[in-house]
């Protein structure tokens, strides 16, 4: 499995781009703006949509998505989410005033996006890849998720403030091999980043203390005008850790059964 960083800031600027992670080409993981960087050769491919919630940040390229390549598809792009992230999607983004509802375009009975249901612990079987919805804190409903192979995974934890539930789950992981964990605030914002829940770098060393696996930790969602000092904080407060920022660009590898066969016959 292999895990493109298409988007990993908290806003946008100069080669700033928000959260998405491209799975093996035909899976996406949140559509932050970093999609808008793919080809429509790339963007046609995407067969699956995995939100975290509905921010903008996490979803404003999605309505771009299905409306490039609908006509080039021949089955709908399937967007997974919880129910209250599919209900503020058809409210307040496709509801033929923001954007057109592409669950009824061009059809009904033909539509170029159907919206599938999630639920914390809910896991989606793709090809060999499994997608599990873990539990997230955050100011609306929202999911972190376990993506793994039958041979290695990741956790990508979403937006989220502190929360048990999350350590609990995924220190029962086995073969973890990289955690994505946000820190969008300095400690200056600390008060901020606790009422948006979002962590900050007090708070990161904090939550990676309950942590019993040894994954790479990499880290996302730095609001860009303060990337420096969130950064400088991180290493003080989380360099125990040994996190690393993640970037634009970046790709994970994960091996799955076949490789795990080759390098062991």
């Amino acid at each position: 499995m292999k895990v493109r960083v298409l988007g990993c800031s908290g806003g946008i600027g100069a080669q700033a781009r928000t959260t998405s992670f491209l799975i093996d080409g035909d899976i996406l993981l949140d559509a932050g703006t970093g999609v808008e960087d793919l080809s429509i050769d790339e963007l046609a491919a995407i067969d699956h949509v995995f939100l975290t919630h509905s921010h903008l940040d996490h979803i404003a390229a999605l309505p771009l998505l299905v409306d490039s390549v609908g006509a080039r598809r021949r089955t709908p792009v399937v967007v997974h989410a919880l129910p209250e992230t599919i209900a503020a999607l058809r409210e307040h983004i496709f509801n033929d005033v923001i954007w057109p509802d592409f669950t009824r375009i061009p059809k009904p009975e033909r539509p170029w996006m159907v919206f599938a249901p999630l639920e914390v612990g809910t896991t989606v079987e793709l090809g060999g890849r499994r997608m599990r919805a873990l539990a997230a804190s955050h100011t609306v409903p929202a999911l972190a998720y376990h993506v793994s192979t039958p041979a290695a995974g990741f956790v990508f934890s979403g937006d989220t403030g502190p929360n048990d539930e999350f350590w609990q789950q995924i220190n029962q992981i086995p073969d973890l091999r990289y955690l994505i964990v946000e820190t969008a605030f300095s400690n200056r914002d600390r008060k901020l980043a606790q009422n948006a829940r979002h962590l900050y770098p007090i708070e990161l060393a904090s939550q990676l203390a309950k942590l019993r696996a040894v994954p790479q930790i990499l880290i996302t969602h730095l609001k860009p005008s303060d990337r420096e000092t969130i950064a400088s904080e991180i290493d003080t407060w989380a360099g125990r850790f040994a996190p690393r920022l993640l970037e634009r660009g970046d790709v994970l590898e994960l091996p799955d059964v076949a490789d795990v066969i080759g390098r062991s016959a």
